[in-house]
């Protein structure tokens, strides 16, 4: 059997996602192509390694076969890569990381960008992830480092704190709710929205919402909390972000803020690692750099 490195890698995504679409979209390929790769596997290695139905993929037991030594593969392919970095004159590396919104966009930008000047020929691969598919991810050996919330299973992960993620709604300053301290998502969540163009801060609002049996009204999506906080100041709707995010953008647009009472809206974000000692010299690094900024 010849398989290359995308392929094993392509197959890790598709069986940690449960889907080929999702799979594909990980490993970084068009859904056609990851099809056809996978389609080749299967050919070359005259096994059936996945099955197929209505509600996703699953490994057949050759596939879990696979699965394993793909893992190792590419683990010691990683470490391969980091201790001869530590060596090689021009040689880069790249650290696979994934984080949730809150982390991606408020909390990981100074500490990352800190260490990756300290580290000119290391890139990282940075990828935003829902906390329950960066747990997943980092289990499977998808990314070497996740940063996640609390409020999801992470057992078998080694774990450090990172920040803590309060989400607030964000209202204009004459609003009726202005004069509250905290507010419940279910006392707002039939109002009108403003909301992000997907990511994974918006699926996990959006996953609460029906729990309530609700399915938010978003007038519109933007990309960034600072739109948001200009489409709250015009009376557009409400909008729920970080904390950190709304001081900030509503310096610019006058708008104000109340912190949601809901348990699920104050989140402890954790960097986390399959195994410390699993990890290539640089990733173990980061680790250690992204891990102590918690106790600080």
């Amino acid at each position: 059997m010849r398989f290359d490195l995308t392929d094993l890698r392509l197959f890790l995504a598709v069986v940690d996602a449960g889907s080929m679409t999702h799979g594909a979209a990980d490993a970084g390929l068009s859904l056609p192509a990851a099809s056809e790769r996978l389609r080749d596997m299967e050919a070359i290695g005259k096994v059936k390694l996945l099955e197929r139905g209505r509600r996703g993929v699953r490994p057949t037991p050759a596939g879990e076969a696979l699965a394993h030594h793909a893992r190792l593969i590419l683990r010691q392919m990683a470490r391969m890569r980091g201790e001869l970095g530590e060596h090689a004159d021009g040689l880069r590396a790249t650290i696979r990381l994934a984080a949730n919104t809150a982390a991606l966009t408020e909390f990981l930008p100074q500490p990352l960008g800190a260490w990756m000047a300290a580290h000119p020929r290391i890139d990282v691969d940075l990828k935003e992830r829902q906390s329950i598919e960066i747990a997943r991810a980092v289990a499977a050996d998808l990314v070497e480092i996740g940063i996640l919330s609390d409020q999801v299973d992470t057992g078998g992960l080694q774990l450090r704190p990172f920040a803590i993620d309060r989400l607030v709604v964000v209202i204009p300053r004459d609003h009726a709710l202005a004069a509250s301290r905290h507010v419940d998502f279910a006392d707002i969540v039939d109002q009108s929205f403003v909301g992000l163009t997907d990511g994974a801060l918006q699926g996990h609002i959006d996953v609460h919402a029906r729990r309530l049996g609700q399915t938010l009204k978003i007038r519109t999506r933007l990309r960034s909390f600072d739109g948001l906080c200009q489409m709250v100041s015009a009376g557009v709707g409400l909008a729920i972000m970080p904390e950190t995010a709304a001081r900030r953008g509503g310096k610019a647009a006058k708008t104000a803020f109340v912190r949601l009472a809901d348990d699920w809206a104050t989140r402890r974000l954790s960097v986390c690692v399959r195994a410390e000692e699993e990890l290539s010299p640089p990733a173990r690094d980061l680790f250690g750099h992204l891990g102590s900024r918690g106790s600080r």
